[in-house]
């Protein structure tokens, strides 16, 4: 039986379920790049050419152990632009007797396999994607009867199945969590560690020109352009992340510093999200350097948590609850996304900051993400959908099982608290706390109301007051509210009228973005 197997672009891994068994003989590996995952949203240009230059490597590493790989580019005259059109294509020039693949990431693309069988006329084998710590099946059974999900409970049982810093049945330390011992603000006396990117080869550069023609009109930059496409240059970046960053990463990981886009950070999602790395040797790669006295526990255990107990925990919230999830607006936002989030022009010197760290790198860190870009459009009550295509779009490591519960759940608490406990609200003195933007931007944070005011600080009480109704019994938000009805109601109609105008002149700034506006992307 001569088989067709096809491997998608964030499944870069020789361990992929849809290539065991395969015969070298027999057997065909088909690889494509489509124009149609370029664009269902406007991917940022570091992005687009990470992903396709990655796919180039794989596969003339699946060609240099002997596979036969068809392999259809993007300039590739022929080319359908889908996936659909492309596997068509394919079976018409191998005539296999059967299809394998592996499961998609993302529901979109999982609804396309579905009905691949019935338009080529072949059977298609869907595999179970078990690259990831927690099958899908194991987190359904998990989370079954419970009224909402938690990853701390899911965080402990993912400890005690999978051993990473176990003794016994007790974990390492004595606690289960070090996240406390991780909140610092980042010292100008601590020297960074110099950060080592990859420098492009003569495929990533091919790659780079033709993004750069295909898709001048994207969001972002690719001068700069330093991603791992290979697994050992993945490999080397673990590296260089447990010897170099891991022992200040938990005392430093929730701080921001305006020109550190990276700071301690590890810089490993888009390996993992595509393939090039599997979640189990990073964790154990960071365990083994705890287990050398090489990084503290506190350091350890938050990377740890961020693999074994996030990633996992969003990965499964996600395929258990789609398609609707995506539907769910529980605040009732509905502003439009602000131009700046494109352009980054804002007098908002930590928005301006996120923003060109993620035009420059197709990078933010976690916090930059919550905290700035998230807080502001939670506070503003912008659309969730449109906040949702926005770091879809803009960041390398971003696909969409990943990246909606994130944003959707954590960051802009649209699911009503079925990911979180609360919503990630905060004002200015929160960004100021964890960070050295405030001190060069043009608003205060200690300015409450007023002339000078961070408006951080108004649309943090603005929102509470809105929310009132959704968010009022919530036992997590009982400390701020009673902070608000403590407030005079003189000063509670000022931030009302203050927050308001903040954003109805953010709406008539300047139009939002839409397609054919290239200068929001220059």
């Amino acid at each position: 039986m001569k088989t067709l197997v096809l491997i998608l672009g964030d499944q870069l891994s020789r361990d992929v379920a849809a290539l065991d068994g395969i015969d070298a003989a027999r057997d065909v590996v088909l690889m494509v790049e489509v124009g149609q995952e370029a664009t269902y949203v406007r991917h940022h240009k570091q992005k687009i050419a990470f992903i396709l230059s990655a796919m180039r490597h794989f596969a003339q590493e699946l060609r240099d152990e002997g596979l036969s790989v068809d392999y259809v580019r993007l300039d590739d005259p022929a080319n359908t632009g889908s996936f659909t059109g492309e596997l068509a294509r394919a079976v018409s020039r191998h005539a296999p007797d059967r299809v394998v693949v592996t499961e998609p990431s993302e529901w979109r693309v999982r609804r396309m396999m579905d009905d691949w069988s019935r338009d080529i006329g072949l059977p298609v084998a869907i595999r179970d994607d078990d690259r990831f710590l927690c099958s899908r099946a194991d987190f359904a059974a998990w989370a079954d009867g419970r009224k909402a999900y938690r990853m701390e409970f899911f965080y402990r049982e993912m400890r005690r199945r999978s051993g990473l810093l176990m003794e016994g049945d007790a974990p390492v330390g004595g606690q289960w969590n070090f996240d406390a011992e991780n909140r610092k603000r980042l010292p100008a006396s601590l020297a960074l560690p110099p950060r080592g990117r990859t420098r492009p080869d003569a495929v990533t550069a091919e790659v780079i020109a033709l993004v750069a023609e295909r898709f001048a009109d994207h969001f972002g930059d690719l001068d700069g352009f330093g991603w791992a496409v290979t697994r050992n240059d993945a490999l080397a970046a673990l590296d260089h992340f447990i010897a170099d960053a891991l022992p200040f990463f938990g005392d430093y990981q929730d701080a921001m510093a305006e020109g550190e886009p990276f700071i301690f950070h590890a810089l490993l999602s888009p390996y993992l999200n595509v393939g090039l790395l599997l979640p189990r040797e990073v964790c154990l790669a960071a365990e083994t350097g705890w287990r050398a006295g090489h990084a503290p526990l506190n350091a350890v255990e938050g990377f740890i948590r961020q693999i074994l107990g996030w990633r996992e925990y969003v990965r499964g919230i996600y395929w258990l609850e789609m398609p609707g999830y995506a539907q769910t607006n529980a605040l009732a936002a509905e502003r439009p996304l602000p131009w700046f989030y494109w352009s980054g022009e804002t007098e908002m010197n930590c928005l301006a900051n996120a923003i060109g760290d993620t035009r420059r790198n197709a990078y933010a860190h976690h916090i930059q993400r919550l905290m700035v870009t998230g807080n502001f459009a939670l506070l503003a009550g912008i659309r969730p959908a449109e906040v949702e295509e926005w770091y879809l779009a803009v960041y390398a490591d971003a696909f969409e099982w990943v990246e909606l519960p994130n944003t959707h759940g954590m960051a802009l608490f649209a699911d009503g608290g079925l990911l979180a406990s609360k919503p990630y609200a905060a004002s200015g003195a929160y960004i100021d706390r964890m960070s050295n933007y405030c001190g060069s931007c043009v608003y205060d944070p200690k300015i409450k109301t007023g002339e000078g005011a961070c408006p951080f600080n108004p649309l943090y009480w603005n929102f509470l007051i809105e929310n009132r109704g959704r968010l009022g019994n919530n036992p997590r938000m009982a400390m701020p509210y009673k902070t608000l009805d403590k407030m005079p109601a003189d000063r509670v109609a000022t931030i009302i009228r203050e927050a308001n105008a903040f954003l109805d002149a953010l709406e008539d700034a300047k139009p939002l973005h839409r397609a054919g506006q290239p200068d929001l992307f220059a």
